[in-house]
């Protein structure tokens, strides 16, 4: 079965132009093309869509959705990754809501408000002690007066690029690959520039982390329970581990040279 480019225009709330604007960008060419010219998809165009879409809400513009569209090509892993992110985001958009209309009605009631609950889902602070204990209280200021600059469609977007990164690690320690593989040194590389680009970060926006950092960080994933969590339990934290690792004697310097 497939639709015209009119009927998923009007399926998907857009417009047959963005369509065709699409596929001339090579990120979404129809199905097949009729013999009067028209345009038709059929359903793994319809995921493709999706998937587009859920990306450019995130804020992601075109080369972006492209790039990550096409290193993720299990497309139903991809969209339990971005599943898992939407339903983090609706019990934290739940909570907030829940927070506000608590404010809301004790303003109405005229009665005390409870300060421990307005914020409720607004903090991005809950790991501040920890990150000042291992890294300094610069590299959390730092991280925060980042994270804070961020729109929302920007933090959207940075923490689909966080649970897309650890979907591919899980997946890849499922597939039993090699540490030192070619697909475990992309990902660690991935992981390395990811981390890069994170302000607190030793070398960041410079020559990127040390080796000692990216290497401890590695131990760090597989002794904390709730890093490990991310990568599918202690089994496939281990493998990103070995893979930084790997990455690290590579390509890394020490922080010290010898």
């Amino acid at each position: 079965m497939d639709w015209s480019i009119q009927d998923v225009a009007r399926l998907a709330n857009t417009t047959s132009r963005t369509l065709r604007h699409y596929g001339t960008v090579g990120l979404l060419e129809p199905s097949r093309i009729g013999a009067n010219g028209y345009r038709f998809y059929d359903e793994r165009s319809l995921v493709r869509l999706q998937r587009i879409l859920m990306l450019r809400d995130l804020g992601l513009g075109l080369p972006a959705i492209r790039e990550v569209i096409d290193e993720q090509t299990d497309e139903t892993r991809a969209l339990a990754a971005h599943l898992a992110w939407l339903r983090e985001e609706r019990e934290r958009l739940a909570r907030q809501i829940r927070s506000v209309e608590n404010t809301i009605d004790t303003l109405d009631r005229k009665e005390q408000l409870m300060a421990e609950q307005m914020f409720d889902g607004f903090d991005h602070t809950a790991y501040r002690d920890e990150v000042e204990e291992r890294w300094g209280k610069a590299a959390y200021a730092d991280g925060d007066a980042w994270w804070t600059r961020k729109s929302p469609a920007e933090k959207a977007a940075w923490q689909n690029e966080r649970r897309q990164l650890a979907a591919d690690w899980q997946a890849a320690a499922e597939r039993g690959l090699a540490p030192e593989g070619e697909v475990a040194q992309r990902l660690a590389r991935r992981q390395f520039e990811w981390l890069a680009g994170i302000p607190g970060t030793p070398g960041a926006g410079t020559t990127g982390p040390t080796r000692e950092y990216f290497a401890g960080l590695g131990e760090m994933y597989v002794a904390d329970e709730r890093f490990a969590a991310n990568f599918g339990g202690v089994r496939g934290a281990e493998f990103v581990r070995d893979a930084m690792v790997v990455y690290a004697d590579r390509h890394l310097r020490p922080s010290v040279e010898a």
